[in-house]
C-alpha cells in the first residue's frame, strides 16, 4: 500500500529519496528494497552475498514504474537491480539509493561558511569508484529547491529516475549514479516551491557543450595532461614582479587568427602560434579574454554561464593545460581575464539557480546590472563567496594560470554604478560602497597570493578608488597592479588632437605622473579601445597616412617609456585599420606592407629595449625611478624625462616631440656628463620614418639648462621619440 512518502517518489518531489528508496527496515523480521523506474516492466534482486547470487522479483505497485520487495530477513546484503524493459532489453545496475554520501559535514560546514577552498573537487561530476562500484558522484547546491534530480544521456533526460537527497540544513544536493561516466550529458533538473520546472547546467562542470547546445559534460580533469613546467613554476614563485619587466600581448582567442573557412583554431595550434609570435615580438605574456565558457560569442566571453569550463569552442580541457604548459615551456606567463562582476541570465545558467535569488540579490537595485542586463553576484552570501573563490584558485591550482585580471572592478565597488537617484540602495552606513564586495576582494587576494606566491592579480578599476593595489594588512583590496585608465584616456585624447592644438592640452600628457605612484599601475592600450565606434589605433591619430603611422609609433615610444607595466591588444601592433571584430581573424595581410611591417619592428624593439634595460622597468613602482626634465615646453609640444634604475649607470632620457616639425638645435638639461646614446628613433627608416636624428648620440656639454649643470644639444625628429642611454665619458 501506498504511503504519503512513495507518492512524493512517484511525483518527483522528495527532499530525501533516500529515506524511501533502497533498502529498509520493516520490523525486526523483515527488510524492503524500493526503487523507482518508469521504464522498466520488470525488476530483479541479485544478492551479491551469495555465491548463487539469489534473484527475487520486485513487485511493481505504482504504474508509474515503483517496485518493491519484502522479504522475511533481519539483516542487510550487497544487491544490484537487473531491469528488463517493455521491448525486453535487460541491463544491471547497482542501486544508487544503497550508497553513503561522499560529503562529509566537515565539507558542508566549510561550504557554508564560506571557506571551503577547493569545493569543486566535491560538488559537481565527479567520476569516481565506491564499494568497487564504477560511477559518477553528483553535488549541487539548491537550498530553496522542493526537489532536484540528475538528468542525462543515461535517464532519457527524465527527472523522476535519479532524484537526488539534501543533506541536513545545508542546501546540498548529493546522489552516487552507478555506471554514468565520463563523456555522459547532464543536467540538473529543479523542482521548485512553486512548481515550476528548471533545467540547470553545473555551476561546477568541468566542460560543457559546443554552443548553441549548453548541457555539461562529465569529466575527470585529474591526470589528462602531464605537465612539463616545473622550471617556469618555481621561477615564477621566486620572482619579483614589480622589479620584472611586464609587457602583455592581450588576446582573444578565436579572433587572432582563423582557419581559411573562418573555423577557429583549436587551443594546442593556438599555442604553438601565439608562443612563436610572442617570442618574436618580446612580449613577456599573454593575457586571454575570457575562455571560461559563454553562450554568445560576441560577448567575447565576459557573460559567463560555465565558471569552471574552459570554453568548448577550442578544445577540451587537457588542450587548454597544453596551451598554458607550452607558454610556460616558452617562458611566457599567461593571465587569465576572471569576470566575478556579474552573469548572464540565460536559463540554463546561474539566475534563479533553484527558483530564486540564490547566486544574486533578489532586489534588482542590488543584483541586476543595468548596462549589460545580467544578474550581479551576491558577495554578502558565504556559499556564493565560496563558489566564486574557489573559482579563482581552481584556474591558478589545476590550469596553472600566472595571473588573473579581474574585469570591471569598479561595478562591483559602487552600489550606485551606471544607476540613477533612487535606483540603488546604500550600505548600512548610508554609503554608496558596496561593503560586501570590499570584503570579498579583500579575500580573495589575500587566499589567491596565500595558495600560489608570485601570482599576479590585475584590477580592471576605472575610479579612483583609494587603496586597489595597497596589502589588505593595511586597508588596501590587496591587488598586485591595476589598469591606468587615466593614462589611457587623458594620453589617447591628446595623441587623437591635431598636433597643432596640441600646445593648449599638454597637461593631458603630464597628469599621469601626478599620481603615478598612488597604484601598481599597468598602462594598457586594450581590446576596449579599439570597438564599439571608437576607431583603430592607427585611425584615431590624426593626419595623412604617412602621419597616422608617426603619431603612433611616437605614441607607443612614449608608453614604452612611460612608468608602468605594458599591455597592447592583438591588431595595435601590426597597425590595423579596420576595429576589431571577434567574428573575424585579425588582418595579418598588412604585414605584406612596409608601414606595418615596419611598425611592428618598432613594437618588437619597444618590448627588448624594456625587457633589457632595467632602468626601463625595474623601478616602474618607484618615484625612485623618473625625473622630469621639461615637462613646460607647451609651445612646442615637447616633452622630456629620465627614467633611472637602481644602479648608477642604468640612465635613460627620453625626448618626445609631438609636432610634425624637425627641432634642430634643441637643449635639455641631462643628469650627468658622458655620452648621451640614441638608442632609439621612432623617426628611423628602419621604422618607415623619415630619418632624421642624432647620428648615434651626443656629448653633453657643460651648459646649465632645466636647473642641470649639464646638457645636450640635439636634434628632434618629426612626430617622434628618441631614447638616449647615458654613458660615462671616456
Amino acid at each position: 500500500m501506498l504511503n504519503e512518502e512513495m507518492i512524493k517518489i512517484v511525483n518527483a518531489e522528495h527532499h530525501d529519496p533516500f529515506s524511501v528508496l533502497g533498502i529498509h527496515k520493516l520490523n525486526e523480521k523483515e527488510i524492503v528494497i524500493r526503487t523507482f523506474h518508469p521504464f522498466a516492466e520488470k525488476i530483479e534482486i541479485v544478492n551479491l552475498n551469495t555465491k548463487t547470487k539469489r534473484k527475487y522479483n520486485m513487485e511493481k505497485i505504482h504504474p508509474d514504474g515503483l517496485f518493491e520487495k519484502v522479504l522475511k530477513r533481519k539483516t542487510f546484503f550487497k544487491y544490484e537491480y537487473i531491469y528488463t524493459d517493455k521491448y525486453g532489453n535487460t541491463w544491471s545496475s547497482r542501486d544508487p539509493y544503497s550508497f553513503l554520501p561522499v560529503l562529509t559535514d566537515f565539507d558542508l560546514y566549510l561550504f557554508n561558511e564560506g571557506n571551503n577552498h577547493k569545493i569543486y573537487e566535491k560538488l559537481g561530476a565527479h567520476p569516481m569508484k565506491i564499494d568497487d562500484v564504477e560511477g559518477t558522484y553528483f553535488a549541487v547546491w539548491a537550498p530553496n529547491a522542493k526537489r532536484v534530480s540528475v538528468v542525462g544521456n543515461f535517464n532519457n533526460w527524465d527527472g523522476r529516475v535519479h532524484q537526488m537527497r539534501v543533506l541536513g540544513s545545508s542546501g546540498v544536493w548529493e546522489i552516487f549514479i552507478p555506471l554514468v561516466k565520463e563523456g555522459d550529458l547532464y543536467r540538473f533538473e529543479i523542482k521548485t516551491k512553486d512548481g515550476n520546472i528548471l533545467l540547470k547546467s553545473d555551476p561546477y562542470a568541468f566542460y560543457t557543450e559546443l554552443r548553441p547546445n549548453n548541457a555539461s559534460i562529465i569529466y575527470d580533469i585529474n591526470n589528462k595532461h602531464k605537465w612539463n613546467d616545473k622550471k617556469w613554476m618555481k621561477k615564477r614563485k621566486e620572482t619579483n614582479w614589480f622589479e620584472k619587466p611586464i609587457s602583455i600581448y592581450e588576446v582573444h582567442l578565436g579572433s587572432w587568427k582563423r582557419k581559411n573557412d573562418n573555423e577557429f583554431l583549436n587551443y594546442r595550434e593556438l599555442a604553438h602560434e601565439i608562443a612563436d609570435y610572442v617570442k618574436e615580438h618580446n612580449y613577456t605574456h599573454v593575457e586571454i579574454l575570457p575562455i571560461l565558457e559563454h553562450p554568445l560569442d560576441e560577448s567575447w566571453g565576459y557573460q559567463v554561464t560555465g565558471y569552471f569550463s574552459p570554453t568548448s569552442r577550442y578544445g577540451k580541457p587537457e588542450d587548454f593545460m597544453y596551451f598554458v604548459d607550452y607558454m610556460h615551456q616558452n617562458n611566457i606567463g599567461v593571465i587569465l581575464d576572471w569576470v566575478p562582476g556579474h552573469f548572464p541570465k540565460d536559463a540554463h545558467g546561474l539566475g534563479k539557480f533553484d527558483g530564486t535569488a540564490l547566486y544574486e540579490h533578489m532586489d534588482p537595485r542590488l543584483g541586476e546590472h543595468p548596462d549589460w542586463g545580467t544578474y550581479i553576484f551576491n558577495y554578502g552570501r558565504n556559499e556564493v563567496k565560496n563558489f566564486l573563490i574557489s573559482n579563482a584558485l581552481y584556474w591558478l591550482d589545476k590550469y596553472h594560470i600566472d595571473g588573473l585580471r579581474v574585469d570591471a572592478v569598479a561595478s562591483m565597488l559602487y552600489l550606485d554604478f551606471s544607476r540613477k537617484d533612487g535606483e540603488w540602495v546604500p550600505n548600512v552606513y548610508g554609503g554608496r560602497e558596496n561593503l560586501d564586495a570590499i570584503e570579498f576582494f579583500k579575500y580573495f587576494n589575500k587566499v589567491t597570493h596565500q595558495y600560489f606566491p608570485g601570482i599576479l592579480t590585475i584590477a580592471e578599476e576605472s575610479t579612483s578608488w583609494p587603496g586597489v593595489t595597497k596589502p589588505v594588512d593595511f586597508d588596501g583590496l590587496g591587488f598586485s597592479m591595476k589598469w591606468n585608465m587615466g593614462w589611457m584616456n587623458d594620453s589617447l585624447r591628446y595623441i587623437s588632437r591635431d598636433p597643432l592644438y596640441r600646445k593648449y592640452h599638454q597637461n593631458e600628457l603630464t597628469f599621469s605622473m601626478v599620481y603615478a605612484y598612488s597604484e601598481n599601475y599597468i598602462l594598457v592600450l586594450s581590446h576596449d579601445e579599439v570597438v564599439h565606434g571608437k576607431g583603430s589605433m592607427v585611425n584615431k591619430m590624426p593626419g595623412d597616412y604617412w602621419q597616422k603611422f608617426a603619431n603612433l609609433r611616437l605614441f607607443y615610444s612614449y608608453m614604452f617609456a612611460h612608468p608602468g607595466k605594458k599591455l597592447l591588444f592583438m591588431g595595435n601592433d601590426i597597425a590595423q585599420f579596420n576595429e576589431w571584430s571577434c567574428t573575424k581573424s585579425l588582418d595579418w595581410n598588412l604585414l605584406d606592407f612596409e608601414s606595418h611591417r615596419k611598425l611592428l619592428k618598432l613594437v618588437t624593439d619597444l618590448n627588448y629595449l624594456y625587457n633589457t634595460l632595467p632602468e626601463l622597468h625595474e623601478l616602474d613602482h618607484s618615484p625612485d625611478g623618473f625625473e622630469w626634465i621639461d615637462f613646460k615646453d607647451e609651445e612646442n609640444s615637447v616633452i622630456s624625462f629620465a627614467r633611472k634604475g637602481k644602479k648608477d649607470d642604468e640612465l635613460i632620457v627620453a625626448v618626445f616631440n609631438f609636432t610634425p616639425v624637425v627641432r634642430y638645435n634643441y637643449r635639455i638639461g641631462v643628469p650627468r656628463e658622458g655620452f648621451y646614446k640614441e638608442i632609439l628613433n621612432t623617426d628611423s627608416e628602419i621604422y618607415w620614418g623619415s630619418n632624421v636624428g642624432n647620428q648615434g648620440g651626443v656629448y653633453s656639454e657643460k651648459i646649465p639648462f632645466h636647473g642641470r649643470d649639464n646638457s645636450i644639444n640635439i636634434t628632434l625628429p618629426p612626430l617622434a621619440g628618441v631614447y638616449f642611454k647615458w654613458q660615462p665619458k671616456k
